[in-house]
């Protein structure tokens, strides 16, 4: 790193549980951000603060005003414009040293391979068990790392899945096949705090900073499997297991020990 990227990220590096191996692999990662909502703008930020050396913003939806109470990348300006257009550009802004591509595309099943290719953590903030599962999916066949985040009224849940590699949970053996669906409820009919939208997104950017770090400082524990859920009116949080399901339909056929 030049001086001047040090400089920028002395506070890491005079870290123990960080340090200097810990940041250049920071440095030479790539993060996959599937949704640019609530819990992907705040995600978006840390990771860039962060110095994640390459991004990639998966977002089909524009923004709207009642985005801005809690989607803080947006400004009142960017209403009607593709969202994950928009935090290119605040990326860009924020530290132009920073790779990334942008897809102002819905996550499906049929390109959910294509769009996650290459990560090296996918951190999944969208709104709809649909396209959670579908990601999940696409991460156990490629053997990519999962870091879910996900918010219902005060209620927040954030965890790291690792159903490629054996006795692994993937997100599916958390939530079932049931879900396969995108008639959940949405925050327009339940409403949400801003802030506590914020708090679930940066503990899903902490998380995936923990999954990058596995094996290169001792910040690096991805805590598979371990489901963090956050009480935003107590507040409190507390932390359950999963189990992998050996007949889970996506990760259960996993055999390789990776």
């Amino acid at each position: 790193m030049t001086p001047d990227r040090l400089d920028r990220f002395a506070r890491h590096i005079v870290l123990p549980e960080v340090g200097g191996a810990g940041q250049a692999k920071l440095v030479q990662s790539h993060v996959v951000l599937v949704g640019m909502g609530g819990i992907g703008s705040p995600a978006l930020q840390y990771l860039a603060g962060a110095g994640i050396g390459r991004l990639t913003m998966i977002d089909d939806d524009k923004v709207s005003a009642s985005n801005l109470q809690r989607q803080t990348i947006f400004k009142t300006s960017d209403i009607g414009w593709s969202k994950a257009e928009v935090a290119a550009e605040w990326l860009t802004a924020f530290d132009d040293e920073i790779d990334f591509v942008a897809h102002a595309v819905r996550l499906t099943r049929d390109n959910a391979a294509d769009l996650i290719a290459g990560a090296d953590v996918v951190l999944d903030g969208s709104d709809n068990f649909a396209t959670r599962l579908a990601v999940s999916d696409a991460c156990v066949a490629a053997g990519i790392p999962l870091t879910s985040a996900a918010l219902g009224r005060f209620q927040g849940q954030v965890a790291s899945f690792a159903g490629h590699r054996a006795g692994h949970a993937c997100y599916r053996c958390f939530v079932g096949d049931a879900f396969d669906a995108e008639d959940c409820d949405s925050c327009a009919d339940t409403g949400v705090l801003g802030a506590m939208v914020g708090m679930v997104g940066a503990f899903g950017a902490m998380a995936a900073l923990r999954v990058l770090l596995e094996g290169v400082s001792t910040l690096g524990d991805p805590q598979w499997g371990l489901v963090h859920v956050l009480d935003g009116l107590k507040p409190a949080l507390r932390s359950m297991r999963i189990a992998k399901d050996p007949e889970c339909s996506a990760c259960g056929i996993v055999s390789s020990g990776a």
